[in-house]
């Protein structure tokens, strides 16, 4: 008999076993909640890109729990399969972790870490899924449920508590911490990878005192053979030969009718378990498009606090633990007192909907944040602005094209870039440019290429006024950050400190290098130049997503900053995006607890593990769906977002209609039907039962978290 905690019936084991499940889900989340910056700002992939292969990871961290089960169940047992599919799981954080950092290889070495180092975590995490939960269970003895059912519930705590404290945490290790002379990615992935190693290590000291069930067989394998079986015997039939009532039928030669009746059970649910992929295609998407959208928002709260755009993933996690007390004490009663039938499959469906009202509100938070993105210029055509330092209001004027009408003011910020139709994909144009005042005119050469933007820059020169063409950034920074160049008109070179990043800015009329600096006030950077005309200035609040060409100029024997924004900040807050997390997560509750309970009392006892198999693949293929669609249709976010709202709507329709034909089974039913079989399956039926009866059929747990 196992060791008693404080003279309680719980064994002293179980604490061995939350402390492993709570350090590996802050492992996985943790690592996962940074994935898509990763992937973005570190390795450079594009976003449709990033977010392909985000859920591809998540759809193999899905498929892979029913490898993880049969192992456990007819190989290894649950204790070995954790141990050994632990050590995967934490060589993939360390090969992880390792491709994170830049001075390990190239690029392509980068890359090669890693999609390895994912595919073991991949392996890992969903190996060791459908172990840890059953095998926590298995330390009670089968007369403590009431103790066995509270530890399911601290359980599935530690599970939300792990993620809510990685998905804060590590987002602020890849930001707030700079190593390699930018975001630390090696040690946002490196404590993930520690934690990971801490909850080995904790399973492993426990070991002294695990209840330890030997294999038993998995029933999942047996499900398989038997449909295979009736498959295979119907196809080789006789056209005349005689004829069953149901094609599981077939298998009755050779399997117990006691399983066959079982599987035609289980199957009717897995039958509505179809559509419900559409559902987990947007529930996931929390941290890849979403999580995109926060890069482009407004970050800051006040003053004094500025999110990450990957915290905002944590949200979900907070919401869960407040929503399924307030559904279970105050939602659901209230529903009930209104004398309204309320049935599972109802609350599924209402779920959905609630699903996509969410990404109703995703459309309605992307069609406005896209205000500020300055799209690029299609072919034959390019971007461009003028930014006037020549003393005087100028005019341009650009042979047969019908821009820059009105003269252009001196240090006049452009209001915005302007199309320039170049019919080719790169062409030199002649542009005149006339001085106000004294009717001179200049000519300025310059070529250009399409779908590039171009800032024209012009400045007073000893025959008049001169130009010079530099290629603009327009793309928002990954990070949220803002971008900053300086154009320097004295002669001498000027040295500034922006935060901790430094310019070096040559004279003549030159450009800086664009450089990522942090969303902050910067009221007196420091400068330095020859001269010592320049000692600080006073660049103002440099926002979230904005790229800014700052101007310094000469005036009264001093050095001036005059700035101006080439891509508009980020102005939409990032607390609108607490609606669309609000209706996910009770569109989430509604669908996914209910959808576990309605599944776990649909079947037979020792068809639980298949149910939940099952369950998991919905989630699996819910990614593909994001996979495909991400990478094949190639449209705009906001109308990304309302398809997959559309497709929704229309599969809970759908899910509605088989619902309503669904006819909620009796398991007594089973019980009758097994007592009219033959002697002669007696003993098949036993031998199915002694696989059986260890599988804990009676606890249905409260889980968002698989």
């Amino acid at each position: 008999m196992g060791k008693k905690l404080c003279g309680t019936n719980y064994p002293v084991s179980i604490v061995f076993v939350v402390v492993n499940e709570f350090c590996e889900r802050f492992s996985y989340y943790g690592m996962k909640a940074v994935l898509t910056l990763y992937f973005v700002s570190y390795l450079h992939w594009d976003k449709d890109l990033s977010t392909a292969v985000y859920h591809a990871f998540s759809s193999l961290c899905y498929f892979t729990p029913v490898l993880g089960a049969i192992i456990a169940d007819s190989w290894l047992g649950k204790f070995k399969t954790i141990i050994y599919l632990s050590i995967v799981y934490v060589i993939g954080h360390v090969v992880k972790s390792v491709g994170a950092i830049p001075t390990v290889g190239n690029s392509t070495v980068h890359i090669a870490l890693s999609m390895f180092g994912l595919i073991l975590i991949a392996f890992g995490t969903g190996g060791i899924k459908p172990c840890v939960a059953a095998f926590g269970g298995d330390q009670f003895d089968e007369e403590h449920v009431a103790e066995r059912r509270k530890f399911f519930s601290i359980f599935y705590m530690s599970i939300n508590a792990g993620s809510v404290l990685s998905t804060f945490i590590t987002p602020l290790l890849r930001g707030e911490v700079q190593c390699f002379g930018g975001d630390c990615y090696a040690l946002a992935f490196g404590v993930p990878a520690v934690l990971m190693i801490v909850a080995l290590v904790v399973f492993i000291a426990g070991s002294g005192l695990y209840k330890r069930n030997p294999p038993e067989g998995n029933i999942l394998l047996d499900v398989c053979k038997c449909i295979g079986f009736a498959i295979s015997k119907r196809l080789k039939r006789s056209k005349y030969g005689s004829k069953k009532k149901h094609w599981l039928d077939w298998a009755e030669e050779k399997y117990p009718v006691r399983l066959i009746q079982e599987i035609k059970m289980v199957l009717r649910v897995l039958l509505l378990f179809i559509p419900l992929p559409m559902f987990w295609a947007l529930f996931d998407q929390q941290g890849s498009r979403w999580t995109l959208q926060a890069t482009r928002m407004n970050l800051a709260f006040g003053n004094s606090f500025i999110l990450k755009p990957d915290q905002m993933q944590m949200l979900n996690a907070l919401l869960i633990l407040v929503f399924v007390p307030i559904f279970d004490v105050v939602i659901y009663p209230l529903i009930s007192f209104c004398s309204i039938n309320v049935t599972p499959l109802r609350k599924m469906a209402v779920g959905m909907i609630i699903a996509a009202l969410a990404f109703g509100a995703a459309t309605l938070v992307e069609v406005n944040v896209v205000k500020t993105v300055v799209e690029p210029a299609p072919q034959g055509q390019c971007l461009l602005q003028v930014f006037n330092l020549a003393k005087k209001n100028v005019t341009l004027k650009i042979p047969d094209r019908d821009l820059f009408q009105q003269p252009i003011p001196y240090l006049q910020d452009p209001p915005e870039y302007v199309r320039l139709s170049l019919g080719a994909s790169s062409k030199e144009l002649k542009m005149v440019v006339g001085t106000s005042g004294t009717g001179g005119t200049s000519e300025c050469n310059q070529t250009f290429t399409e779908q590039k933007a171009y800032s024209l820059i012009l400045y007073p020169g000893a025959t008049g006024t001169q130009c010079s063409l530099v290629e603009d950034h327009i793309t928002k920074n990954e990070n949220g950050n803002a971008h900053l160049r300086f154009l320097n008109t004295q002669r001498e070179a000027i040295d500034l400190m922006v935060g901790d990043v430094s310019f070096r800015v040559p004279g003549n009329y030159s450009m800086s290098l664009n450089e990522t600096v942090d969303r902050n006030r910067y009221p007196a950077v420091s400068c330095s130049s020859g001269s010592n005309k320049c000692s600080s200035l006073d660049l103002g609040l440099l926002d979230f997503g904005a790229s800014y060409t700052v101007m310094l100029i000469e005036e009264s024997n001093k050095t001036v900053a005059h700035k101006m924004e080439d891509v508009k900040a980020n102005n939409v807050h990032i607390a609108w995006q607490i609606p669309q997390y609000v209706l996910i997560t009770a569109g989430e509750v509604m669908f996914s607890i209910t959808g576990l309970e309605f599944s776990y009392s649909q079947a037979p006892a020792n068809m639980k593990s298949v149910l939940q198999a099952g369950w998991l693949l919905t989630v699996a293929f819910g990614n593909v769906i994001v996979l495909i669609v991400a990478e094949g249709a190639g449209l705009e976010q906001w109308v990304e977002f309302l398809l997959f709202a559309v497709l929704l709507v229309a599969v809970c329709i759908i899910f509605s209609i088989m619902a309503y034909f669904y006819t909620y089974a009796d398991l007594e039913q089973l019980d009758q039907a097994y007592l009219k079989n033959t002697v002669r399956e007696e003993d098949d039926d036993d031998e199915l039962k002694k696989k059986t009866d260890d599988i804990d059929m009676n606890r249905i747990v409260k889980s968002t978290r698989m």
